[in-house]
């Protein structure tokens, strides 16, 4: 484009000029008041109307004084020594407000050789829509950035992990102490036992507990997705990539905790990027030549055994001992059986909130027993989920034996059923089943199969995805989608 109109008929130039003059008339005649200042800041015009605002009768009587000697909070020699606008700005004056507007004036090199000041409007109600949906837009993004910040804080704290068993006191002492210090803490355990609570209680224990507190699961995650998920990437970095880009977890946790879950999960390639950030404490999004870095204190758990994982190459050694400074056993279920009934009535008490408001459970002495007498190879996890189902379809609010047995080892990952003739004299134990209706037809028959047959492979394999994924040659993304459609507990 053109700059000099050189080349083009003389009445162009001609109506550009009256533009130009057209345009300033108008500002001049419609705004509350017009002035020009030269390159030292001094007042060569001003209109009468904005002379007599600020006290001169006659606007020759401002010529040749300093902008801020004419109107006291001016930014007009901020605009000269800049060269750059001040489209929008409010005006404080001994009287209303004005709304402002100031523009540099160039010369034909483009050096900057003075600024025009207009004062659009004496009256902020004018702008009294725009205020409002600023306001309102404001109001949203600190009530979003409020509510992701409380997202992102603990949720459980050392009180959550319920139960006065040896092996409980003794998990809850590791983890207080693992919370006073800054080393990375890795949580092993079956699955269900508990190690997001504990995660989430050392850092509400910790000198982190104002600061964001990030998860990951790792094993929900594609591999292809994992980088991403941790260093972010740059704009237009891979095909589909957000144009703004995205931020990785790892920048979101600056400052806090990483929790990764299921880090025995992770693919070999990331491993070595992960021990990478670990060491140097700064890494750059894909596609990206930005360095990030990492304040970041890291808790991993995982139900898998991490050793027989080293020793079978499919976990790094060296992140593996990163990660192995303070480790903390989460004790299954069935090595704190005295903690069942604490449990168990703590859950009552949640639940009862949840499903039936007002209701008050309580569990008879048969039925407490049988609780105790049954393995629990789902741990706590499985314990909420059999009392869930139980207060859902009973009819009473003191729950017996006898209607608790229907969903003890219900549709679980294996695990010896108790015996109910201890519990229940006269009642016979129902056989193991999976929570599948009759088929009616082909593909209800073909879903029912497809559950037990996952079920079967997930308990052969103790609960264990990546194992059970591997084992029947089902990529890991989709039979955690199947796993949840059908609702399979492991």
């Amino acid at each position: 484009m053109m700059n000099d109109w050189a080349g083009v008929p003389a009445t162009y130039g001609d109506v550009l000029r009256r533009a130009m003059d057209s345009l300033f008339r108008t500002f001049e005649n419609f705004s509350e008041g017009t002035f020009i200042v030269d390159a030292d800041a001094r007042v060569v015009w001003i209109n009468k109307r904005y002379a007599a605002r600020f006290g001169f009768s006659d606007p020759q009587q401002a010529i040749g004084r300093d902008c801020e000697a004419v109107i006291p909070n001016s930014l007009m020699r901020e605009v000269v020594h800049t060269g750059k606008p001040i489209l929008l700005d409010i005006m404080e004056t001994d009287r209303e407000p004005l709304v402002v507007t100031r523009l540099p004036l160039k010369d034909d090199a483009g050096a900057t050789i003075g600024a025009v000041g207009f004062a659009l409007f004496d009256e902020l109600k004018a702008l009294t829509p725009l205020f409002s949906h600023y306001s309102r837009v404001q109001e949203e993004l600190i009530a979003t950035r409020q509510s992701l910040a409380q997202a992102r804080r603990a949720r459980y704290t050392f009180g959550s992990f319920v139960g006065t068993s040896a092996a409980s006191l003794e998990v809850k002492r590791q983890a207080r102490r693992a919370a006073q210090l800054e080393s990375p803490v890795l949580l092993l355990g079956e699955t269900g036992t508990g190690k997001e609570l504990l995660a989430h209680a050392i850092h509400g224990g910790s000198a982190r507990a104002n600061q964001p507190l990030v998860t990951v699961n790792v094993a929900a995650i594609p591999d292809a997705l994992l980088e991403v998920e941790f260093f972010g990437a740059a704009p237009g970095a891979y095909t589909g990539a957000d144009r703004k880009g995205r931020v990785g977890k790892f920048e979101l946790a600056n400052g806090g905790t990483l929790f990764l879950d299921e880090i025995g999960d992770m693919p070999l390639p990331l491993q070595g990027k992960l021990l990478r950030v670990l060491q140097d404490k700064e890494f750059e999004p894909l596609g990206s030549n930005r360095i990030v870095r990492a304040d970041v204190r890291i808790i991993a758990a995982t139900s898998a055994d991490l050793p027989a994982l080293v020793a079978a190459g499919r976990f790094r050694a060296d992140l593996f001992y990163r990660l192995n400074v303070l480790t903390i056993h989460a004790p299954a279920l069935r090595e704190r059986a005295s903690d069942i009934e604490a449990l168990a009535y703590a859950m009552l008490e949640d639940l009862s909130t949840q499903t039936r408001g007002g209701s008050h459970f309580e569990l008879q002495d048969d039925a407490l027993r049988l609780l105790c007498a049954y393995e629990w190879p789902g741990n706590v996890r499985e314990l909420r989920n059999t009392l869930e189902r139980a207060v859902m379809l009973s009819d009473s609010e003191r729950i017996d034996a006898r209607a608790l047995a229907p969903f003890i080892g219900s549709g679980q990952a294996g695990g010896p059923r108790p015996r109910l003739t201890d519990a229940v004299p006269q009642a016979r134990a129902p056989e193991p089943r999976l929570d599948v209706p009759e088929p009616v037809s082909w593909s209800d028959a073909m879903a029912a199969f497809e559950k037990r047959f996952l079920s079967d492979a997930l308990r052969a394999n103790g609960g264990r995805v990546i194992d059970t994924a591997n084992q029947i040659g089902m990529g890991r993304a989709t039979l955690y989608k199947k796993i949840a459609a059908y609702g399979i507990d492991v």
